[in-house]
């Protein structure tokens, strides 16, 4: 195996650039430079041919396309290893197999570079160390010398500029709003105004600049962002600020201050407490506030919020009984994680030190830090009823103690909670917890009330997205995200955010939301994500028995393994499918796959369906999905069942054989059979078939073959109004006399028919009878 060279600095985050022992390579061409692009990005991984054919030019090559790539590449390996003998073999930029391969070091590419600090500082923020933090994403930003791939071509280039460029902008935001919370509102400002030039339509940037302004009493600065970005969107979008802009605005206008935002969430949004944010939950709302209505003047209960993850557990509780609590009650919050969890009584410690103040209420807290301190090594026989008894202390006055994933809490607070729900019938306490479904040792205790919250209806999260979204959607778009989210509020608003106006947002997930999704699904056993994955790549719904086949499980063996993501909401309930509740969960899980990983499941996926005798449209998606480069193989596997599959699935033949057309690799013949194919289906769902027809008419020796491509050719510039071009070929094919008697015979209809519309006049066209006619010349002649 070729060493990776050390010496090697690939700077893409900006014009791509490349330094071999600190002395720059002259790259040339944009061209050459996307080849690099595409190595760099892959580095360490082969690359085929046919991949960088498809990254410089997408689907619509030139016919000198794989030459191109060949002199790019030999010109690359002059560049990078200018020393190399000409007949020697790379050891930098190597080949084999029809394949090419960059043998560099992740570290000696911007982009991976940028990647891991972004990890690292994701890393600090989990532990709260946000000065490291900061420190993190300040690096990685000052790897940023200009736009992404600057000026390089393709298609592949595009869409990692636009997922680059996602990145930065997010870590760039984030950057920000650490400054504001560190106090250093001054450098957020000049690095937000730097933001807002540059996405002058992100109202999420205009928001962060407007409360940085006001944080450093320049309200009428905050004033003037906020007009300016009426004015913006008003030009190019015909739409004004979103709720949440206008409500600002309002707020500084008054004098009025924003109520508290909740210090601590566990996986869902970050949400402050405006009513414009929470949006179809108006019945579960009134109860938690009657609750509160009801502890302040004496009567506790339990109430539990169920609902899968991104569901607004967090937010409901966060609009419900943050801010408008009524005088006299203390509010206590925690949240459970896996650090509450490694602490005895941990989120019960939490709720307890957020709710009390003073000196005779912090004794309690300290009592009750002695109770946990007392079974760390293991409860002990009094734990609970100690811990019950300074909750009691504690309320005397309306208390209100709430559990934000109470699944996730230690042991010892969920046997305090149960032994509370008695006490809260005696006292003013109230107790609140969210949970997880498939938390059967939580949602097996008592509680007075249990609210599930339901996926938004359509209309209400059509009302979510328009609150969120930088501007309005298309109906296409639209269409996408409400499929996509399937009502989750969370996916909802990252798939909104992420918008940004387009008349259709990109295939690739924000890494926003890639992260949150991940987290989802991390409380599920590998082998039930391996499952999850599986369904995903098989298109999201699929049987049982199909995800079965091709990941050689036993099908009751399989349901019991995805039985936790159905009782999580992750699937729905019929026993006999999986199918994803919510399509951004199947998305995430196949897009976040490696390029490389991806299409070797589909290949194999493919073989196994296809070995098993399944819908040929099933392997052909597949095969498409991969995308996997066609094989011998699978080429006569498609030849088998070409017929068949464009008899079931005609739109899915001809992608799939557009696909083969390209595949310069098969032989020849298989090419021309599957083009001819090509030709047809095209002809028969009205397209235009003239040049794939041509391409096959021109190399077949088939005569029977060549006359019916010369006919499609024939009908398509006659279809499309081009009659003198329909007639020249008709002429042709009878001139030659070669084809069978059939097909003479439609080409002599088809000129006749033609003949009012061709130059001339119509009575003597520009052909002879005996032409016309061909062999049939009356014997009176």
């Amino acid at each position: 195996m070729t060493a990776a060279h050390e010496g090697m600095d690939l700077r893409l985050l900006g014009p791509v650039r490349a330094w071999r022992d600190e002395a720059e390579l002259p790259l040339g061409s944009a061209r050459r430079a996307a080849v690099l692009a595409v190595l760099a990005l892959h580095a360490g991984h082969a690359v085929s041919r046919q991949q960088l054919v498809g990254a410089l030019w997408g689907d619509e090559p030139p016919a000198s396309a794989i030459g191109n790539v060949y002199t790019y590449v030999s010109t690359l390996r002059r560049v990078l290893e200018p020393d190399r003998d000409r007949w020697a073999a790379g050891q930098l930029l190597t080949s084999g197999g029809g394949t090419y391969c960059l043998h560099v070091q992740p570290e000696n590419v911007d982009v991976f570079r940028f990647e891991a600090l972004r990890d690292e500082s994701r890393r600090h923020r989990s532990r709260g160390d946000r000065l490291a933090e900061l420190a993190a994403l300040e690096a990685a930003m000052r790897l940023w010398h200009g736009e992404a791939l600057s000026g390089v071509p393709g298609p592949y280039a595009e869409a990692q500029r636009l997922r680059l460029t996602e990145l930065r902008l997010a870590s760039a935001e984030r950057h920000a709003a650490l400054l504001m919370e560190l106090g250093r509102n001054d450098e957020a400002i000049a690095a937000l105004r730097a933001l807002v030039q540059a996405y002058p339509l992100q109202e999420t940037l205009h928001g962060m600049l407007m409360t940085a302004l006001q944080a450093t009493g320049r309200q009428a600065e905050a004033l003037r962002v906020h007009d300016h970005l009426s004015q913006v969107l008003l030009e190019e979008t015909g739409t004004e600020p979103g709720a949440a802009l206008r409500t600002m605005r309002l707020r500084i206008l008054t004098g009025t201050k924003d109520r508290p935002a909740p210090a601590r969430h566990a996986a869902g949004p970050v949400i402050v407490s405006d009513p414009v944010t929470l949006i179809g939950r108006d019945a579960e709302l009134a109860s938690l506030r009657q609750a509160v209505k009801a502890v302040a003047g004496g009567r506790g209960r339990s109430i539990r919020v169920v609902g899968p993850p991104g569901m607004g557990k967090s937010a409901l509780l966060t609009v419900a009984l943050r801010g408008d609590v009524p005088r006299g009650c203390r509010v206590g919050w925690g949240v459970g994680d896996e650090l509450a969890r490694r602490m005895p009584l941990g989120v019960l410690l939490e709720c307890m030190e957020s709710a009390m103040s003073g000196d005779a209420p912090r004794d309690l807290v300290r009592n009750l830090f002695t109770v946990a301190a007392d079974a760390i090594d293991g409860p002990r026989p009094q734990t609970v009823a100690r811990a019950v008894e300074l909750v009691r202390q504690a309320a005397e006055s309306p208390l209100i103690l709430v559990a934000d994933d109470l699944q996730c809490a230690d042991d010892a607070t969920l046997r305090v909670w149960s032994a509370l729900y008695e006490l809260a019938h005696e006292l003013p306490l109230l107790l609140v917890a969210s949970v997880r479904p498939g938390s059967p040792h939580v949602l097996a205790g008592p509680a007075d009330e249990t609210l599930h919250l339901a996926p938004l209806r359509p209309e209400q999260a059509t009302a979510l997205i328009r609150a969120i979204a930088p501007a309005a959607p298309e109906p296409r778009q639209l269409r996408r995200l409400l499929a996509d989210a399937g009502g989750n509020p969370y996916y909802l608003r990252h798939l909104a955010a992420s918008a940004r106006g387009e008349p259709g947002y990109r295939d690739v997930p924000p890494p926003e939301l890639v992260a949150a999704v991940n987290a989802h699904l991390a409380a599920f056993s590998e082998e039930t994500r391996h499952i999850l994955r599986a369904c995903a790549f098989l298109g999201g719904e699929c049987s049982v028995a199909e995800v079965a086949a091709v990941t050689d499980r036993d099908p009751g063996e399989l349901a019991r393994t995805v039985e936790p993501a159905r009782i999580a909401g992750v699937l729905t309930d019929d026993p006999q499918t999986l199918a994803f509740r919510h399509r951004i969960v199947s998305r995430v899980l196949h897009e976040s796959t490696p390029a490389a990983l991806r299409i070797m499941l589909h290949r194999s996926f493919a073989e196994k369906i296809a070995d098993l005798g399944g819908a040929p449209e099933r392997v052909v998606e597949q095969l498409l999905a991969g995308p996997v480069p066609l094989d011998a193989g699978a080429s006569r596997w498609l030849t088998r069942h070409i017929e068949q599959l464009a008899a079931r699935a005609p739109e899915a033949a001809v992608t799939m054989l557009r696909q083969v057309r390209a595949e310069y690799a098969l032989d020849e013949s298989t090419r021309l059979g599957l083009t001819a194919w090509l030709a047809r289906l095209l002809h028969e769902q009205g397209h235009n078939a003239v040049a794939d027809a041509g391409w096959v008419a021109a190399r077949t020796t088939d005569v029977s073959l060549e006359a019916e491509m010369q006919w499609i050719m024939a009908c398509g510039h006659d279809r499309h109004g081009d009659h003198v071009a329909a007639a020249d070929v008709a002429r042709a094919a009878l001139s030659s006399r070669r084809y069978p008697e059939p097909w003479l015979t439609r080409f002599r209809l088809l000129i006749t028919r033609l003949r009012p519309y061709l130059p001339g006049e119509p009575t003597a066209p520009h052909l002879s009878r005996s032409a016309l006619l061909g062999d049939q010349v009356p014997a009176g002649r």
